[in-house]
């Protein structure tokens, strides 16, 4: 089954300043969800789900910069397979997220970070 682009993040250093910038150009809402100053996006397209949150490091010396894309999969483990086996590198091993599933971010063969997840079978998108 193939991949589906399903939640994308913003990451900011300034996740106020960065909220108010949203909600001027793209109308969009932000709701308060998780750790503080973590928020989703309820409104940005039909079965995505978006985030602003503060500016992190992923693994030592690797910091996330701009937007950042999370891929649906069916099976994360062999999605992790495939990731190393075609020259990937995995950053951040399964972290799960209680009532959404498990989370992986891999860096491509071009140095892009990119996250995988396999979301509980009873988690409903927007």
């Amino acid at each position: 089954m193939p991949a589906t682009l399903r939640h994308f993040a913003i990451n900011a250093d300034d996740v106020g300043r960065a909220r108010t910038f949203y909600e001027s150009v793209f109308g969009w809402r932000f709701d308060p969800w998780g750790p503080p100053g973590f928020y989703q996006i309820k409104n940005a397209g039909q079965g995505v789900l978006g985030a602003l949150q503060q500016r992190r490091e992923l693994a030592p010396g690797v910091r996330m910069s701009g937007y950042e894309a999370s891929m649906g999969v069916a099976d994360l483990r062999a999605t992790m397979t495939a990731i190393e086996a075609s020259g990937g590198r995995i950053l951040m091993q399964p972290y799960r997220i209680d009532g959404v599933g498990e989370l992986i971010y891999f860096e491509d063969t071009e140095g892009n970070l990119v996250g995988a997840m396999q979301y509980e079978p009873d988690f409903r998108f927007p």
